[in-house]
């Protein structure tokens, strides 16, 4: 059976009037978080000095891109995503003059720089929201931000129903200048978040200043963080059904997702426009496929996150479902799919597998599958050494706002942010000089970037030839797929360029498809193709 996913008659898009095919549209995207990622000073937090003296390995790796998570000023009460100054360094992290280097050095080795934007919401420590809080009701200063009377006769009552998505109600009572309990203030995320009014036009032109400010530094592009967010409904209605799952919405939610964030979009598309090659990548969680379509039409992102493949079980009918219906989400207006396994906010791919060797093997293969496909690919840091959960985090260490705000009954996701093993026999295995600020576990040892590239076999080794691989091999090319018939349980696509793999999901070894082998996640038993694994053919 044949599906094809580049719509017959897909809008022609402004990146590709040239007829040259975008460099985001196939590449592989490495995402830093770069509290994990690598510490150059000693104090136990990654950094950017840490990041551009390992850039060596992520050439060695062979990604095209880094998404580097947020690294601006904040009081870190959300990992970097309450940006209390969104155009300068935190001090945690570095300086400007070190993100230059960084930048310069990436280019210098052919690896693009994008970097994480948030503009949903500020940090409560942002000057404008300190200007808010002074300034009183009514006041130019709080139209900034969405500040409502409270319901009730004496204004004791939230505004709406809404509920933050980390527990708890999703609006905070302030006390005005004269001492009085006053408005309220909406924060989708946590207290220190205040959402920003996107409405007022003077957010939205003090955001394209941050674009413009990071981009004529060398970025080469941005992630939006929750893109689905920033427009609100009119008069805030109340939710019909309260939505109680901590980090999770639907929908028909209004707190995203509405009409209004689509012009936004445009006008964002539009700086992004004057900088030849840049891009935008949304953070969309749009289920339905035509409403998430419209996130990337042409004038609006150049990528948008689909995250079906990360949120689909080991089954290969689900798995392909995933495929297919990313792909066909995509079509109608001849975008790129993406494809992720695992990032800062989900169970890593290893854990969510069913963890040890079967977790381990069952990822290799869903890395042959991922890189197999159309479409750019994101690399959460970490996975290309097969990194499991770290579900045995001492309670004191965690640092996840939905830890506290869940009334310890949620531990958050600090357990898929532990820091990256670089080398030697004991923990924090080189990441830092110091005590690191989630304690690595004894027991990856085995799992260091020097033990991996010591071994052919090791998931790393994995990875870079399957990353150089899809770079450099012709049966890679064509935006479409074919699927074939295949043995219960198991699944097998063709690219047009003529690439074939093959996954087995079923609980017993299968013969492999015809063709000639280039790489396999598993060793091979004789013509079969084990359980858990997956194959390149030509």
């Amino acid at each position: 059976m044949t599906a094809s996913y580049r719509a017959e008659h897909a809008p022609v898009r402004p990146d590709e009037t040239d007829g040259r095919a975008p460099w985001w549209r196939s590449a592989v995207f490495y995402q830093v978080y770069p509290r994990s990622f690598a510490d150059s000073t000693g104090d136990g937090v990654g950094d950017l000095g840490g990041l551009r003296d390992r850039l060596g390995y992520l050439e060695l790796l062979g990604v095209d891109a880094l998404w580097i998570c947020p690294v601006m000023r904040s009081p870190m009460a959300d990992g970097g995503y309450d940006v209390s100054d969104p155009r300068d360094i935190d001090p945690l992290f570095g300086d400007l003059a070190v993100l230059d280097e960084l930048i310069a050095e990436a280019h210098d080795r052919e690896i693009r720089v994008t970097m994480d934007l948030v503009p949903n919401h500020t940090s409560d420590r942002h000057a404008w929201f300190t200007e808010a809080l002074a300034a009183g009701p009514d006041s130019p200063e709080r139209a900034r931000y969405v500040f409502r009377d409270g319901r009730g006769s004496d204004g004791s009552e939230p505004p709406n129903n809404w509920p933050s998505i980390f527990g708890g109600p999703a609006w905070t009572r302030i006390t005005e200048p004269d001492g009085t309990p006053g408005q309220w203030y909406l924060h989708i995320f946590a207290a220190e978040q205040p959402d920003l009014n996107w409405e007022n036009p003077e957010v939205i032109a003090d955001f394209e200043q941050t674009m413009r400010f990071w981009l004529d530094r060398g970025i080469d592009g941005f992630r939006i963080d929750v893109a689905h967010g920033m427009a609100k409904p009119p008069g805030l209605p109340d939710m019909e059904r309260v939505e109680t799952r901590m980090l999770k919405h639907d929908d028909d939610d209004p707190r995203f997702n509405n009409p209004g964030v689509h012009e936004i979009h445009r006008r964002l598309r539009k700086v992004i426009d004057e900088y030849p090659d840049a891009v935008s990548i949304g953070e969309v969680w749009v289920d339905d496929n035509a409403r998430f379509a419209e996130y990337v039409r042409p004038d609006e992102l150049q990528l948008a996150f689909n995250f079906r493949l990360a949120e689909t079980p080991f089954d290969a009918t689900k798995i392909r479902a995933a495929v297919d219906n990313s792909l066909s989400s995509v079509s109608s207006v001849g975008a790129s799919a993406t494809w992720t396994l695992s990032n800062h906010d989900i169970e890593r791919e290893v854990t969510r597998y069913g963890g040890g060797s079967v977790g381990v093997d069952r990822a290799r293969a869903m890395m042959l599958l991922e890189l197999a496909l159309p479409g750019a690919v994101f690399v959460y840091n970490g996975s290309e050494l097969g990194l499991p959960n770290v579900d045995d985090l001492p309670d004191e260490v965690l640092q996840d706002p939905t830890w506290e705000r869940s009334g310890h009954a949620v531990r958050g996701r600090d357990g898929c942010r532990v820091p990256i093993p670089w080398e030697g026999e004991q923990p924090p295995f080189g990441f830092t000089t110091g005590r690191s600020w989630l304690p690595l576990p004894p027991r990856w040892s085995d799992l260091t970037v020097e033990a991996q590239l010591e071994s052919v076999d090791s998931t790393l080794s994995l990875y870079r030839l399957a990353i150089e691989m899809r770079a450099e091999r012709p049966e890679f090319a064509g935006a479409e797929l074919d699927w074939y018939g295949s043995p219960d349980d198991c699944l097998a696509f063709r690219r047009p360029g003529g690439l074939v793999c093959a996954l087995n999901a079923s609980e017993a070894s299968i013969p492999l498809p015809p063709g000639e082998v280039l790489l396999a996640s598993a060793p091979l038993e004789g013509d079969r193709l084990p359980v858990n694994a997956a194959v390149w053919l030509v």
